[in-house]
This record gives C-alpha cells, sequence and structure tokens, in this order.
C-alpha cells in the first residue's frame, strides 16, 4: 500500500474522488428534476384548448397530455367553474401537433405506480381541427378509487 501511495500523488485521488461525488450530486439532481416533470422549461408555442371535468382527481399543472402514448403538450392551468361546479382544465399543445380533429375527447388517466395523472385525448374523425382557444366537449373525468370502493362495498352489503 505505501509503495502504491508514493507512486501516485494522493491529491489527484483526492480530486477524482471528489469529481465522482460532484458527478453522482448531479445525477441524482437531474433524475429528481425528471421525475418532478420540471426538466422541461416550459415554452409558449403552440395552442391553447380546454376541458370540462366532473371530477379531475389528482391532476396537477404541468401533468402531461398525450395522444396513443405520446405527449403532446402540458396541462397549463386548472380552475373551477362556479356556475356549473366542474373542473375547467387548460393545455398547451405543441405547434406541430395541430391536426386534432375538434371532435376529439379527453379522459384523465393513472400511470405508473406513483399514481401520476395525465389527460389522454383520443382524437375523433372530423375534417375540423382544433385551434387556439378550442374546447373539447367530449370527456371522462378521473376515476376516484374511494368511490369504486366504496360501490363495491355497498353492492356486497346488498347481496
Amino acid at each position: 500500500v505505501r509503495r502504491y501511495l508514493k507512486m501516485h500523488n494522493p491529491k489527484s485521488l483526492d480530486t477524482l474522488v471528489g469529481l465522482f461525488v460532484i458527478l453522482g450530486i448531479g445525477a441524482l439532481f437531474f433524475i429528481g428534476m425528471k421525475v418532478s416533470n420540471l426538466a422541461s422549461y416550459s415554452n409558449n408555442d403552440g395552442y391553447t384548448i380546454t376541458a370540462r371535468f366532473e371530477n379531475s382527481g389528482g391532476l396537477k399543472v404541468r401533468s402531461p397530455v398525450s395522444v396513443a402514448g405520446v405527449r403532446i403538450g402540458r396541462v397549463t392551468a386548472i380552475d373551477f367553474d362556479n356556475e356549473n361546479y366542474e373542473s375547467v382544465v387548460q393545455m398547451q399543445i405543441e405547434p406541430q401537433y395541430n391536426t386534432l380533429p375538434d371532435d376529439s375527447s379527453a379522459s384523465i388517466f393513472t400511470a405508473g405506480l406513483l399514481g401520476e395523472q395525465y389527460i389522454g385525448l383520443q382524437t375523433g374523425a372530423s375534417d375540423e381541427f382544433l385551434t387556439h382557444n378550442s374546447e373539447i366537449e367530449i370527456t371522462q373525468s378521473a376515476i376516484v378509487l374511494e368511490e369504486i370502493i366504496g360501490q363495491f362495498l355497498f353492492s356486497e352489503k346488498e347481496n
């Protein structure tokens, strides 16, 4: 061991260990940003569409919007309509996806083990396309696990 330390400068070994630790911390930071959906910057290009849901569940601002499993945008705002008692979700769609039919539908789904929710769009068959400030008319709210369990328990109780 002494022979090894005499041959190699201990300061260069300390520098390598320090560099390795810094790279490890940087990798953990990068993974944390990816998991929290904060890694991608917000751009204002594209167009905004809205959809109304009876229940938006655990949907959050910056949740993905996807079609056929491909992310095409993000949720930019979630508001409450005091007149209709609905959740109004605003989405920013990237500009290259400007051929979504205006009779498309939107559903809130759950992805992954952590239960992250996202909006899935199913395309329609119309020749007209969604444009800036369009509203999606056909929606399906988030499935609330507690409601399903309650319905199951209530139906079992009746039997």
